[in-house]
């Protein structure tokens, strides 16, 4: 198997319904990995770009979270909508799409 350019991983994690912090996963991020999956076969991405889903990074109040390697760049909020911005921009034109970035507070 060749090295993937980029890694995508999406936070997938569960928590009971009423914990403080919430989760990815109560937030929807099964849309975001269906939305990656879908764009990544239409595209013919698969090989070229990894997708995988992850446990907890931490940051569960600003969730479903992304996070794009090698470059590690963490996006917060992402909903099936921004899915094919972060390909267009991030994977495919090497632009981080600052718009979607989790503060600096979160992740430095």
């Amino acid at each position: 198997m060749a090295r993937p350019e980029k890694h995508v991983f999406v936070c997938v994690h569960e928590r009971p319904d009423d914990h403080p912090d919430g989760s990815c996963s109560m937030r929807g991020s099964s849309e975001v990995v269906d939305g990656f999956a879908k764009e990544f076969q239409e595209r013919k991405l698969w090989g070229r770009f990894k997708l995988n889903t992850t446990s907890c990074f931490g940051a569960c109040e600003n969730g479903p979270i992304v996070l794009v390697y090698p470059e590690g760049v963490m996006y917060q909020k992402i909903g099936a909508k921004d899915v094919n911005v972060i390909i267009d921009k991030h994977l495919l034109g090497d632009e981080p799409v600052d718009s979607l970035r989790i503060s600096r507070d979160k992740w430095d």
